[in-house]
């Protein structure tokens, strides 16, 4: 129960992370993320070891008695490697693991993705990563 209640937090976290820090304050490291870098790394990716250092500092707390901070901190990372796998290798093919993904809701996360990079800091939509907005299973074939 603890891990799942970490994934879905980390969803609504980074859905708000996203919106109002990376495209407001933060968005001088954000957007290396928004334009064609040359590097395998841009400077985006500090946000992952923020992220990551999170779920590391709550699974070595909780350690000792496995209670819920060890639970959350494993949540925090499966969704941390979802992440990475989905956004990272699929969508923006840092690896070239994956070929076009076939399943609908794959196919409405990557569309929903494209959209978010079609604009810049303002105006964006679909700033989560699992929870696809409806919109984006337009694409023939989509709908449900």
């Amino acid at each position: 129960m603890w891990t799942l209640l970490g994934f879905g937090l980390m969803e609504l976290f980074s859905w708000a992370i996203h919106k109002y820090l990376m495209h407001g304050i933060l968005w001088k490291i954000h957007k290396s993320h928004h334009t064609h870098t040359n590097g395998f790394f841009e400077l985006n990716d500090l946000f992952t070891l923020i992220f990551g250092g999170s779920a590391i500092l709550l699974i070595f707390l909780g350690i000792d008695t496995l209670d819920y901070r060890f639970w959350i901190g494993c949540g925090i990372s499966l969704y941390g490697m979802s992440y990475f796998i989905l956004h990272d290798v699929m969508i923006h093919k840092r690896l070239s693991w994956f070929k076009k993904p076939k399943s609908k809701f794959l196919r409405a996360i990557t569309e929903a993705h494209r959209a978010h990079h079609k604009t810049q800091k303002e105006n964006s939509v679909s700033f989560g990563l699992f929870v696809v907005p409806r919109k984006f299973w337009k694409e023939e074939g989509l709908k449900r």
